[in-house]
């Protein structure tokens, strides 16, 4: 019977001991798995890197790109090289090329494939190296299978050379072959969850880009004056400051007012009330302190004209 250690102290039933009586096939499955694990983690890693490099030029977008006046110098102020300045530039060429037509079809049309086709060269980008996850996911067990059906294999053999199945003659191959079916696992598991999380997230950021594109096509087609409501809200709070508004009066009253803010002067009801030492008339036109005028009517209230985006 043979001894449980060999002469160095190595353990004649470990993972190398095993490996060595399983000969080239056993490690040349071996150094498939190991690379194709190694390659795994390696796109996981930089996957995670670019897409929440992505998701950061997404939220710089949205804070300064629909701040600028015009599409250039919105453009200007994204990354280069990024997935929305690729987007704005497209649509900027594409504006540009629609003029150069021939025969011109409809600009909608034309700006809607142009950004669509922007949207589909980066998730083709997104996606480069998730096809070799899910081929590692898919193959790798079966391949720690081969590992295990040539184990089993010379087991057999053994036992057939020896006459008798005792542990001694079956421990070896048997060892190598379920080493084969745990690696096979240990490379599997990791590389079909990477590409499940991975894929979500992906779906996560197209549905941002196509969001970014959807606002951009809106924004070019109306010639700037339709903007996302977040960017609207932020340019109408930050537009000089706040005008004061004078509550209004039934008619046949009078009332005194401190002086507003923008100096507006109104009027109720076919009555003169004093504001800020500036009087108003029924019918008068005032200006708002946005720049707009305001006329006032005979219930004394007063409408405001729309505002400047």
């Amino acid at each position: 019977m043979t001894t449980a250690a060999s002469g160095g102290g190595e353990s004649a039933y470990g993972i190398r001991r095993a490996l060595e009586e399983g000969g080239y096939i056993a490690w040349t499955t071996l150094i498939i798995l190991v690379v194709m694990s190694a390659a795994s983690w390696y796109i996981l890693f930089t996957k995670l890197f670019e897409q929440q490099k992505i998701i950061n030029q997404g939220r710089r977008a949205r804070t300064t790109f629909w701040q600028a006046p015009n599409l250039r110098e919105g453009a200007s102020k994204l990354e280069k090289n990024s997935a929305y300045r690729q987007i704005v530039d497209d649509g900027i060429l594409a504006l540009e090329q629609h003029d150069k037509l021939t025969d011109p079809i409809d600009q909608h049309d034309w700006m809607a494939n142009s950004l669509s086709r922007s949207q589909g060269a980066i998730a083709s980008r997104l996606s480069t190296g998730l096809a070799f996850l899910a081929t590692v996911g898919s193959t790798a067990p079966f391949v720690g299978l081969f590992g295990t059906v040539v184990g089993i294999y010379r087991a057999l053999v053994k036992i057939g050379q020896e006459g008798q199945a005792s542990i001694d003659t079956v421990a070896g191959p048997v060892g190598e072959a379920l080493i084969m079916t745990a690696l096979g696992l240990v490379v599997a598991v990791p590389a079909v969850m990477a590409y499940n999380w991975l894929m979500r997230r992906n779906k996560a950021i197209l549905e941002e880009l196509a969001k970014f594109s959807n606002d951009l096509h809106g924004y070019m087609m109306s010639g700037g004056t339709v903007r996302p409501a977040v960017a609207t809200t932020r340019a109408a709070a930050g537009t000089g400051g706040a005008a004061g508004t004078g509550g209004t009066r039934p008619a046949g009253t009078t009332g005194t007012t401190g002086g507003t803010a923008g100096g507006t002067t109104g009027t109720s009801g076919g009555t003169t009330g004093t504001t800020g030492g500036t009087t108003g008339a029924l019918g008068q036109s005032n200006v708002s302190p946005g720049g707009t005028t305001s006329s006032g009517s005979a219930g004394g209230t007063t409408s405001s004209g729309p505002k400047k985006v």
